[in-house]
């Protein structure tokens, strides 16, 4: 009987045995085709590009909607380019009511304004398909002079950069999913804190900031598999090796606090709000004194490296988290874990 796929992202050798050998008619258009660790597509329009990316929230329930632009803009923003418009198509389960229609478009409209995008089209249902809201999005920006920032281009010695934390994302969905059991074990107070990290959920700034101050090579943000997947696949996209050190990657005190709760690793937790720049050494500190003008927290956290080097996050005690491997995310194992505390009886 063959096995069945494991939760989260496929792996890469999935991605390339299945995925990418079928990519439909080729079309010399497309200036960056799909690839392991790279963000968003550019397709050669004459005088300009577009840059295009898709993707989904599955994992949260409370602000989705805000999450739906942050986490789809920001695969725009990695490339350099400002986003411009999007489109969503909303996937709603059964007994889903107005009132909670209305506040996901509230969420969906509030984001894009801050961010001055434009809602320009999209689909959606009901279904009796999916149990949870499922919204996937595209988004589309725009380049005038066909320049634009890949993940493969990361060079050895470069600066890795991150922007903000580990586990910002991941932070306030567990924040929101896990509220009752998280304020048995922390505090109302600390879960509280955590919940405002949706407002850090977007890299546009972080990246914008940091191509228009730098020589930025490559940039990348943290989704799934967190900080440690995202040194991963900028180091496979640019077939290179990067080390990183575990005490000078920033962690806030309540990601620790929820983490250590659930017996989880920050980083390899969901961090949509966090951006990895591979930045020319000399550029480094400009690069992070123009994040920190505008009030974006930005650290240096190692370097990248030859591929014979390896990828690997140095821990705080000496050993090292070798990322040969892909990433399993924690997200998923810290919900699943509750979700089979809560059907125990209280004898079990």
């Amino acid at each position: 009987m063959p096995s069945s796929l494991p939760v989260g992202k496929l792996e890469p050798r999935l991605l390339r045995q299945v995925v990418f050998s079928r990519l439909g008619s080729k079309d010399n258009r497309v200036l960056l085709e799909p690839k392991i660790g790279e963000d968003a597509t550019v397709i050669d329009f004459g005088d300009r590009a577009l840059v295009v990316h898709s993707d989904p929230i599955t994992g949260a329930v409370e602000n989705i909607g805000r999450l739906a632009v942050n986490v789809c803009t920001n695969d725009i923003a990695t490339r350099g380019v400002r986003p411009l418009w999007i489109l969503t198509a909303l996937l709603l389960p059964e007994g889903f009511t107005l009132a909670h229609l209305k506040e996901v478009i509230r969420q969906i409209d509030n984001a894009a304004k801050q961010l001055g995008v434009a809602v320009v089209g999209g689909h959606s249902e009901i279904t009796s398909i999916v149990k949870h809201p499922v919204i996937v999005t595209t988004a589309i920006g725009e380049t005038t002079n066909k320049r634009f920032v890949s993940s493969s281009e990361a060079r050895i010695g470069d600066s890795l950069i991150m922007t903000k934390g580990a586990a910002i994302e991941g932070t306030s969905i567990l924040a929101y999913q896990l509220t009752h059991l998280l304020e048995e074990r922390i505090g109302k107070k600390t879960v509280d804190r955590a919940k405002r990290f949706i407002q850090m959920t977007s890299v546009v700034a972080d990246a914008l900031t940091a191509v228009e101050t730098g020589e930025v090579h490559a940039m990348h943000d943290a989704t799934e598999g967190g900080i440690a997947g995202a040194i991963q696949e900028i180091a496979w996209a640019s077939n290179s090796g990067a080390v990183v050190h575990e005490d000078k990657i920033p962690i806030y005190p309540e990601t620790k606090a929820i983490c250590e709760a659930l017996s989880i690793d920050a980083l390899k937790t969901i961090s949509s709000g966090t951006l990895l720049i591979a930045a020319a050494p000399e550029s480094s500190k400009k690069i992070i004194a123009a994040m920190e003008e505008k009030n974006i927290r930005a650290s240096e956290i190692g370097n990248i490296v030859s591929k014979r080097q390896g990828i690997c996050v140095i821990r705080k005690d000496g050993t090292r988290l070798s990322l040969a491997i892909p990433v399993r995310e924690q997200l998923w194992i810290a919900l699943k874990g509750a979700a089979n505390r809560t059907k125990k009886t209280p004898e079990e």
